[in-house]
């Protein structure tokens, strides 16, 4: 039965007798059965009996309640607890590599030894602060809270902790900053596609033409083209995992077709007559993965598959420099997919359609990125009414007949 024992005195023949131990040590040990009937406890010092006394009550009541935690599972440190985590996911080894990266770099020197019970609301406000300080960007700072409240999260299911700290209303998380994007105009998509070397413009074309992300762009291979049904499609994109170069399925694992503009066609054509498609070998999904080949219409003059990491510092870097353009964040070669949304956008395109062809998992996504964009809408309302009232052909006062006559 559960109940605290004085380990400094004992009653013996009704008078209170100092034990060996009185005057050292904790002085109250609150003793019981945990749900599954092993025995627990913990101790108090000297004149906190109040507190073992509402330990004490709390327990029972957790166990009534079904929301018993056993204070010994909370001991394991963050470190070793997000490290299971992280290795029961089932990201893909791009996002797994990234997710590993951010913890061990910005999350463990904090907070990974601390044990998950010993987290609390301050310690994680104090984090995000320490990160703010380091001048990480609130967007950054986001997808690192975001993964220290999924370790937190799971560490609650698990019954590790009762509660997650992130959520506690004393923490607030990095505020959204929606930074509204500003595409390139044309001549800036054409400064740049003359800029580039020979062999890569057409990488140019397929992403301001098609929208394709750079690593589809670097996978796109030419049994992808259709040129008959002008269709290309998405079925594959390049990664870089651990410092080795596979293939993948496109983000999302979402495979897609897109129309392909003439413009597009031609360009591609008359690069395969100058750029023979390579046939490049690499593993499928992880750097064990089985091997895939590919004809692939892009790749180095040493007939390898593009790096990313080469590629954008010694080949897009250089291109931007010729255009005029300054090298940044927001001029990498994601801009020229912005640029293929705001075309279609301003062409009338629906949302739905340009969430299909960019390959995003909602078009809520594609809506929130580029609303923005859209066109004004007072001219098309203006024109709608017209027609509805006019049937199509306005009278001298702008009402239709049939309504005159009535």
């Amino acid at each position: 039965m559960a109940h605290i024992e004085d380990r400094w005195y004992r009653v013996q023949d009704g008078n209170r007798v100092p034990t060996p131990l009185c005057g050292r040590g904790l002085r109250y040990r609150v003793r019981y059965s945990d749900p599954d009937g092993r025995e627990r406890s913990k101790s108090f010092p000297d004149r906190d009996k109040r507190a073992a006394e509402a330990f004490l009550v709390t327990v029972e009541a957790d166990k009534l309640r079904g929301s018993y935690i056993d204070p010994q599972a909370g001991r394991i440190s963050l470190r070793r607890y997000a490290s299971d985590w992280l290795a029961g996911q089932t990201f893909d080894e791009s996002t797994r590599e990234a997710t590993e990266s951010r913890l061990r770099v910005h999350v463990y020197p904090y907070l990974g030894d601390r044990g998950l019970s010993g987290i609390r609301p301050s310690h994680v406000q104090a984090w995000d602060r320490a990160l703010q300080q380091h001048g990480l960007a609130p967007t950054y700072r986001r997808v690192l809270f975001a993964n220290l409240s999924a370790i937190l999260s799971a560490a609650v299911d698990d019954e590790r902790i009762a509660k997650n700290p992130c959520r506690a209303p004393s923490v607030k998380p990095p505020r959204f900053v929606n930074r509204k994007i500003t595409p390139w105009p044309t001549k800036q998509v054409l400064d740049l596609h003359r800029a580039l070397a020979t062999r890569y413009r057409v990488a140019a074309t397929i992403a301001a033409g098609c929208g394709l992300r750079q690593g589809e762009v670097f996978g796109l291979a030419v049994e992808d083209v259709e040129f008959l049904s002008r269709t290309l499609h998405v079925v594959r994109q390049i990664k870089l995992v651990r410092g080795k170069l596979i293939f993948a399925l496109p983000k999302g694992r979402k495979t897609r077709d897109i129309p392909l503009p003439e413009t597009v066609a031609t360009e591609l054509a008359a690069h395969i007559r100058a750029f023979p498609p390579l046939e490049i070998r690499l593993p499928w999904e992880t750097p064990d993965g089985k091997p895939t080949t590919a004809r692939l219409l892009l790749y180095s003059r040493e007939h390898k598959a593009l790096d990313r990491h080469h590629f954008n510092a010694y080949v897009w870097k250089t291109a931007l420099a010729a255009a005029g353009i300054e090298p940044s964040r927001a001029n990498g070669m994601h801009a020229l997919r912005h640029f293929y949304a705001s075309v279609l956008l301003d062409a009338g395109e629906s949302i739905k359609a340009l969430s299909e062809y960019l390959g995003h998992s909602d078009p809520g996504f594609t809506l929130r990125t580029y609303t923005h964009l859209l066109p004004t809408s007072e001219q098309r309302t203006r024109q709608a009414v017209d027609r509805a009232l006019t049937g199509g052909a306005a009278t001298a006062d702008g009402l239709p007949a049939a309504q005159e006559r009535g």
